[in-house]
């Protein structure tokens, strides 16, 4: 937490809670609700726990979830708060329905296939009308080195684009910009990469195949990568996040095999733009788990709060 001016680009993080007890094995995502008063964490152990804000600002376990056939990789809420997205070792994305203050909180609404191996993350976007009838996508990372967007249409779910090519390795986290035209990829290969989002109209325009067709739906969007940071870190990249609009534009933060939480600040210069972006990095936590950083979360109003969780078995927010 941090009584700093968000404006002034100026943060000092203290550590102010450690949630444990609940999980049998390794965390490896965490998931803010919309409401800011609860928190999903997902677990090798196959469940997905909840955590609820008390009246004495302290976080106390509420309830665990169970789907997936084993460990659980990747948990987050949809922006309304309504649905909640988990995917696994078992090669599957899973949609819950919260169903707050009902019998049974939460019920599978969709258990989608697709991935030929592990997947490793999701995350929610604004669909601008671009894909299906929802006003969200899911996109997933997987250790088929690829990511995928899912749409609804009519109340059914179905994989509307394949995005691949920009890492050599396993995808092990993908994040969403607030304006939900930007996603970063985080992968295996120590790289992040920047991907941009193009309207159905902007693809009929500006992409053609080698044969001068379109490529892709005349009714789809596009997601193309416009660029890479090589050398984020120095060892497999598990987690990146992007900064709420409060944070300061272009601020992203990412976690990894080094053991470090790194965040990365868009820059404005004479070589960038939105089709050519370039970061720089702002600060640098070594040390921030006593082993692997699973993920990192920017709180998703207030920008000067950040939860991670790692191989120690921890909780930390900071």
């Amino acid at each position: 937490d941090s009584d700093s001016d968000p404006d002034s680009g100026e943060y000092e993080f203290t550590h102010l809670q450690t949630l444990s007890d609940v999980h049998e094995r390794t965390v490896r995502s965490i998931s803010f609700h919309p409401s800011s008063r609860i928190l999903a964490s997902a677990s090798f152990d196959g469940t997905v726990g909840i955590w609820e804000k008390n009246n004495a600002d302290f976080w106390d376990c509420s309830s665990q979830i169970e789907g997936h056939e084993n460990e659980v990789k990747g948990v987050v809420w949809s922006r309304s708060g309504m649905l909640l997205a988990t995917c696994g070792r078992d090669k599957s994305v899973w949609i819950w329905e919260y169903l707050a203050g009902g019998a049974e909180e939460f019920e599978c609404v969709a258990v989608l296939n697709g991935h030929s191996a592990d997947v490793k993350c999701v995350v929610w976007v604004d669909s601008h009308g671009q894909w299906g009838d929802g006003d969200e996508v899911l996109v997933s990372g997987s250790y088929d080195d690829c990511i995928k967007c899912w749409a609804e249409d009519g109340g059914d779910w179905y994989c509307a684009a394949t995005l691949s090519g920009a890492h050599t390795s396993t995808i092990w986290s993908v994040a969403a910009a607030p304006s939900g035209v930007r996603l970063i990829s985080a992968s295996d290969d120590c790289s992040l990469a920047i991907w941009k989002s193009y309207t159905a109209a902007q693809r009929r325009e500006l992409f053609h195949n080698d044969n001068g067709k379109i490529n892709g739906s005349s009714t789809d969007g596009l997601w193309k990568c416009v660029g890479t940071l090589p050398s984020a870190h120095k060892r497999t990249i598990y987690c990146v996040d992007c900064a709420p609009a409060r944070a300061g534009h272009g601020r992203i933060v990412s976690g990894g095999a080094d053991n470090r939480i790194n965040i990365y600040r868009e820059v404005s210069s004479a070589s960038s733009s939105s089709e050519t972006p370039v970061f720089v990095l702002e600060d640098c936590v070594a040390n921030a788990h006593a082993g692997d950083v699973n993920c990192v979360r920017w709180h998703p109003k207030d920008g000067s709060l950040l939860a991670s969780v790692g191989d120690d078995g921890c909780v930390k927010v900071w």
